[in-house]
């Protein structure tokens, strides 16, 4: 079974990620948890702990579901509009909620440069791995192309987890894709 501190923080990333951040309280968390009353609390005695606290979570949950995923062979442009195209259809759809959270964090860290570090640093780690298969497949700028894709693909997230889940994926990377290969 999973800890207590576990507990309350898959929960407090549950709700921010279907409610929003101001949604996040001890006490909701504690009820979304099934823990007594105070628990989170215990773990985290302020809500900027709590803020924290979530932030280095996600972060922490998000690294080790890279670690788990099995490699896609990624050669050609082709094999990298489906990878990004599939990675893109799993934050939007299974792990809607987790993403909506995600860009919550962030907007929350605009604030708070010590919140941002963990998000920006696992950024990092995927701006840099995003940068590594664009040199494969044969982009001439990697290190430029990059942010075009980037920009496309959480555009593309955006929408998705807002305004309209249905959103076609593999179109809109492909023509990404396509201008980071000129």
């Amino acid at each position: 079974m999973a800890s207590t501190r576990t507990r309350a923080l898959d929960a407090a990333l549950e709700l921010v990620g279907e409610s929003g951040i101001r949604a996040m309280t001890h006490a909701r968390v504690d009820e979304r948890a099934g823990l007594p009353k105070g628990s989170t609390s215990n773990w985290f005695r302020t809500r900027d702990a709590l803020v924290a606290g979530v932030v280095t979570w996600l972060s922490e949950q998000e690294r080790a579901d890279l670690d788990d995923a099995p490699r896609p062979v990624i050669e050609t442009p082709d094999d990298l509009t489906v990878a990004i195209s599939d990675l893109i259809a799993y934050q939007t759809g299974p792990l809607a909620a987790r993403t909506r959270a995600r860009f919550a964090l962030f907007l929350e860290g605009a604030h708070s440069p010590a919140l941002l570090e963990p998000l920006l640093e696992q950024r990092a780690i995927f701006v840099a791995w995003t940068t590594e298969l664009l040199a494969r497949v044969g982009a001439p700028s990697p290190a430029e192309a990059v942010r075009t894709l980037m920009a496309a693909a959480d555009g593309l997230v955006m929408h998705r987890v807002t305004v309209d889940p249905t959103a076609e994926i593999r179109p809109v990377i492909e023509r990404a894709v396509r201008a980071c290969m000129t």
